[in-house]
């Protein structure tokens, strides 16, 4: 159980490090995935100072598709489509395949190298 705080008589619940598992939402693992990658993808088109019309051209998608992606509405958008966008932003895309530590099911999570 998650321990409660009350603040000004307003119950204050610690979430977790995955705010979509927090939602109860059933694909929250990928959903969080998703997240980080599209972050990434913001972060360079940020730090690259592309327009969004630019990058759109660059990653090879519409820009309003892009648009959504960079607000989190990334539903229609595969995992291997964001990592395929990464890589035409000039970034290497490693898959490790690991044994889960004390798991009986495994865990995808993004690394930032």
């Amino acid at each position: 159980m998650t321990p409660v705080e009350i603040i000004d008589d307003i119950a204050i619940e610690q979430g977790s490090a995955n705010p979509y598992a927090d939602l109860g939402r059933p694909d929250a693992d990928e959903m969080l995935v998703k997240a980080e990658l599209a972050h990434q993808i913001a972060q360079i088109i940020k730090s690259r100072h592309l327009t969004q019309q630019r990058a759109a051209e660059l990653l090879g998608m519409p820009q309003p598709k892009l648009s959504e992606m960079l607000r989190g509405k990334f539903r229609g958008i595969s995992q291997a489509k964001m990592m395929e966008c990464l890589n035409r932003l000039g970034r290497d895309v490693e898959i490790v395949v690991k044994k889960a530590s004390r798991r009986s099911l495994g865990h995808t999570h993004v690394v930032l190298a």
